[in-house]
């Protein structure tokens, strides 16, 4: 009977869907437990991140949808993340690492990266920020760290510095303001390997990885270095930035990186009457992403507010979280972290 009653649950549930991924609970792997036991369920459904905000909602639903079930007196729902150790020889502790990259500069990759991991620590994640773009570093303006110097414990593991709740390595702090740096190859492929491996990030849910423009050696040091989770594509609207970033696809791909999204940073300028001004273009990211089947994640407008905050060395998604931007931002964030939980789910087995 017990198994019966199992199934009508099950059954249930695949007609929950997650409010962000638009799939139901069962297809999506998030039902990681069913058990009834003298009339009383026990069911366990994962969430995408540490701090879900559709949670409320997901509770409602599930209840509404297991209300009535014949043999069922009481119904025991608990809620966990779906994060789980995936890097456990690489990066010991740290779960998951997304790289944000572009094809060309210019696009805002920095600041988008930037906000995602800001955004990631608001949802309640730990969450470590990797300044990969060596010869144009700029997290440390962007989380307000500029000139402070990075210590090494007795063992000589880097410790990051920690700002806005997230762990930072970038090399600005490891070189002289200002400073020029022509390194080539084999030098990038050292200080990334030193940045990325020798220090102390302790567990970590998320480390995202800002990476340098275009396709070069950074990008096939990283692939080489670490089992990445995916990446995130940054690009504006306009048709010369996709074509660069229809490059970058292509190496992800050679190299066995999924792509997790992609995000249309200054998408539209919005004008005083309401009214929408492309100043870039419009639908690029859009039609990029549907003919390349990948996700679009969020269309993020132009605002002065957003570079603003990078000078003032405090993301957007906290110096104004009531920004447009910010809940663009934020929004894709929680997208972002939706992909990487879905992927994550489809191997957890249900108990």
């Amino acid at each position: 009977m017990s198994n019966q009653i199992q199934e009508q649950i099950l059954s249930a549930l695949s007609g929950v869907n997650d409010p962000e991924l638009h799939q139901d609970l069962v297809t999506l792997g998030m039902v990681q437990h069913v058990s009834v036991t003298d009339r009383r369920a026990e069911v366990r459904v994962m969430l995408t991140t540490p701090g879900c905000p559709t949670k409320a909602q997901l509770q409602e639903d599930i209840s509404s949808a297991l209300a009535g079930i014949e043999g069922v007196d009481a119904i025991e729902l608990t809620f966990d993340s779906a994060l789980k150790d995936a890097q456990k020889e690489a990066l010991p502790g740290v779960k998951y690492v997304v790289s944000v990259g572009s094809g060309k500069g210019g696009v805002g990759k920095s600041t988008v990266a930037a906000n995602i991991a800001a955004a990631l620590a608001l949802e309640g994640a730990s969450v470590g920020l990797l300044d990969a773009d060596i010869y144009g570093p700029s997290q440390g303006r962007m989380y307000g760290i500029e000139g402070k110097r990075l210590m090494a414990d007795d063992n000589k593991r880097i410790m990051p510095l920690s700002s806005h709740g997230v762990r930072i390595i970038t090399i600005a702090n490891l070189v002289e303001e200002g400073q020029a740096l022509t390194w080539r190859g084999p030098i990038l492929h050292g200080t990334l390997t030193q940045m990325l491996q020798q220090t102390l990030w302790g567990e970590l849910d998320y480390l995202i990885v800002d990476m340098p423009p275009g396709t070069g050696d950074v990008q096939l040091s990283l692939s080489q270095l670490v089992p990445l989770t995916g990446a995130v594509m940054v690009t504006t609207p306009q048709d010369v930035a996709l074509l660069d970033v229809r490059r970058a696809l292509s190496m992800l791909r050679k190299t066995h990186v999924p792509v997790l999204g992609v995000i249309e940073n200054m998408s539209f300028y919005e004008l005083p009457d309401g009214t929408r001004d492309h100043i870039f273009g419009q639908g690029g990211a859009a039609t990029f992403a549907d003919v390349e089947r990948i996700p679009l994640l969020g269309q993020v407008p132009v605002k002065t507010a957003l570079r603003e905050s990078g000078d003032a060395g405090t993301p957007i998604v906290i110096s104004d979280p009531a920004s447009p931007v910010s809940i663009e931002l934020r929004k894709a964030t929680r997208l972002l972290a939706a992909q990487i939980s879905e992927r994550s789910m489809m191997t957890l087995p249900v108990l």
